[in-house]
C-alpha cells in the first residue's frame, strides 16, 4: 500500500496500485469536470514512488505540477518543439520513419508508398536524413532518377514526388521544421528520477502544438513507438518504468487508417511487458477505438451530459465498460456527477478491474494552475538537462552529400568514374544508383556515418541497412559482411 497512490478522498478510498500500473488508463469526461486534476494527482503520485512521466499541456495548468500548492511540488522537466517553453526537442527524419512522416504531411496512399520507397533508398544508400532539407534533396534526386528508382524499388511518378514536396512546405508553414534536426531526443532523458528517487514528469508544451492536429498527434506516436522499439521487456515490476500520458486522445485516432489504428493497438498491448503504463485523455471514451479501450483496466470517467445522441452513445459504452456494481446505476450516474467528482475502477489483487465506485478525485499536492514565465524561465535554468539540446548541429548528411556529388558530376566524370568506365563489361543494374552517389568505392566514411546514427538511436552492433519497426521508426541495423 505505500506505493500505491491515493486518488480520491473521503470514502471510498481508491488507489491506483503500483504494480499495475502499467496496465495502461482511461481519463474521460466533458470539457471542465475535472480531468485535468485527475491526470495531476495520478503523474505526481507516480512522481512520489519513482516513477518518471511524460505528459503533454495542451491548456498550461498542468505546469502548475513544478511548483507547490497544498504540499510539495514535483519535479518537472518542460520540453517544447518551438524552443520557447522548454527544452528544445527534435526526431531525424530517419527516425521518424516514412508511416509516421506520411500521416504528418496527409499523403495519399500513392504518395506514401513514393516516400516509402525513398527511405528504403536513403537507408541502402547510408544517406542520412536529418532534416527536411535532406529529404528535399532526396526527394530531388527519386524524381530526376524516377526511371532507375524505378525499375529498382517501384514506380514513382514525378507528380508525387511533387505532391510530397508541397507537403513539406505546409508542414515548414505550421513550424514542423523545427521538429526535425540534431541533437535529437535520447529517451533517457524522460526516465530520469532526482536526488530524493522522485521520478521527474517531463512537461511538453501543446498549447500551440494542439492546434496542429496531425504534427501533435504524430509527434507523440513517434515519441511511444520509440519507447516500444527501443526499450528491453522487462515483464511486470513492482511499478513502472515510465507513465505516458496522451491527452486530446481523440486526434491520434481521427482519420486514422485501420492499418495503423491496428498497429497503435499492437504497440499499447505489448509495450506494458517493456515498463510502459499509457494513460489516455479524452471527451469521450469511445473516442479511443474499442480494441485499445479493452485494454485500459485503470479507469476515471468524470460527468458526460447526454444532450445529443453523440453524448448518449458515449455515456452507453462507458457504462458498459465498468465491472458492475449493484448500488450503482453508472449511466444515471455519469450526467449527475459534479466537477472534481467521478467514477472510479483500478486493477487489484491479480489484475482483477474493481467495481465501479462513485468518489470525489484527491486534491493536487501542487499547484492547480498555470506558472508565470519568471516561475518557467526558473524550472528551466535548474533543468538536470541542461543546455543539451539547446544548440544545433548540422553533420553532413544527405543534402550536403548530393550537393557534393552533383558539383563533381557537374565537373566532369572523377578518376574513378573514367576508371570504371575503361573497366571492361557493363556496370550492373543494381549498383547505377549506389555508383552515382559513392563512385565505385563501397567502404564510404558516410555509410559509417548512417551506421552510427543509427548505433545511437538502438545501441546495436554497426551495420550499413537499417531496418525499421511496427510504425516505421528505427529499430536495428543489419550487420555488414567483411
Amino acid at each position: 500500500m505505500a506505493d500505491d497512490i491515493l486518488l480520491t478522498k473521503g470514502d471510498p478510498q481508491i488507489f491506483l496500485r503500483a504494480k499495475y500500473a502499467n496496465r495502461h488508463g482511461l481519463v474521460s469526461g466533458a470539457t471542465g469536470t475535472g480531468k485535468t486534476v485527475s491526470l495531476m494527482v495520478i503523474a505526481e503520485g507516480l512522481s512520489r514512488i519513482g516513477v518518471p512521466v511524460f505528459m503533454a499541456d495542451v491548456k498550461g495548468d498542468v505546469a502548475g505540477l513544478a511548483m507547490p500548492g497544498a504540499g510539495d511540488a514535483t519535479p518537472v522537466v518542460f520540453w517544447d518543439l518551438e524552443h520557447k517553453a522548454g527544452h528544445r526537442v527534435r526526431a531525424t527524419v530517419s527516425e521518424v520513419g516514412p508511416s509516421l512522416l506520411a500521416r504528418m504531411l496527409e499523403l495519399n496512399d500513392v504518395q506514401a508508398g513514393v516516400l516509402d520507397i525513398t527511405f528504403k533508398l536513403a537507408d541502402e544508400q547510408g544517406l542520412l536524413l536529418l532534416d527536411l532539407d535532406d529529404l528535399r534533396a532526396l526527394l530531388n534526386l527519386v524524381s530526376e532518377k524516377h526511371a532507375e528508382v524505378s525499375q529498382r524499388y517501384g514506380l514513382v511518378s514525378a507528380q508525387s514526388v511533387a505532391a510530397i514536396q508541397r507537403a513539406l512546405l505546409r508542414l515548414e508553414g505550421e513550424d514542423g521544421k523545427q521538429f526535425f534536426g540534431e541533437p535529437a531526443l535520447e529517451l533517457t532523458d524522460l526516465m530520469r528520477t532526482d536526488l530524493t528517487g522522485r521520478g521527474i514528469v517531463s512537461i511538453l508544451a501543446a498549447d500551440r502544438l494542439v492546434l496542429k492536429p496531425r504534427l501533435y498527434s504524430t509527434f507523440l506516436l513517434w515519441l511511444l513507438s520509440e519507447l516500444f522499439e527501443q526499450l528491453p521487456e522487462v515483464g511486470d515490476l513492482d511499478e513502472p518504468k515510465l507513465a505516458f500520458v496522451f491527452d486530446e486522445a481523440h486526434l491520434l485516432f481521427d482519420d486514422a487508417p485501420p492499418a495503423l489504428v491496428e498497429r497503435i493497438e499492437q504497440v499499447v498491448r505489448l509495450i506494458r511487458s517493456k515498463g510502459v503504463g499509457v494513460y489516455f485523455c479524452s471527451q469521450f471514451p469511445d473516442d479511443v477505438p474499442g480494441e485499445i479501450l479493452g485494454q485500459l483496466g485503470n479507469r476515471i470517467q468524470h460527468a458526460l451530459r447526454a444532450f445529443t445522441p453523440r453524448d448518449q452513445k458515449a455515456v452507453k459504452t462507458a457504462a458498459e465498460t465498468f465491472v458492475a456494481n449493484p448500488k450503482i446505476d453508472v449511466a444515471k450516474a455519469i450526467a449527475q456527477l459534479g466537477v472534481g467528482e467521478a467514477l472510479v475502477s483500478t486493477l487489484q489483487a491479480g489484475g482483477v478491474p474493481m467495481p465501479v465506485e462513485r468518489a470525489h478525485i484527491a486534491t493536487p499536492r501542487s499547484r492547480m494552475g498555470a506558472i508565470t514565465a519568471e516561475e518557467r524561465a526558473a524550472v528551466i535554468a535548474r533543468s538536470p538537462i541542461g543546455g543539451k539540446y539547446d544548440g544545433d548541429v548540422n553533420r553532413e548528411s544527405a543534402y550536403e552529400i548530393l550537393a557534393r556529388r552533383r558539383d563533381e558530376t557537374a565537373g566532369g566524370p572523377s578518376a574513378s568514374a573514367k576508371a570504371t568506365a575503361d573497366t571492361p563489361g557493363p556496370p550492373r543494374q543494381d549498383d547505377t544508383l549506389h555508383d552515382w552517389l559513392w563512385g565505385t568505392g563501397r567502404r564510404q566514411g558516410i555509410v559509417e556515418a548512417m551506421a552510427k546514427q543509427a548505433a545511437r538511436t538502438v545501441g546495436s552492433q554497426l551495420g550499413r541497412q537499417i531496418l525499421r519497426g511496427v510504425l516505421g521508426g528505427i529499430v536495428s541495423t543489419r550487420s555488414r559482411s567483411r
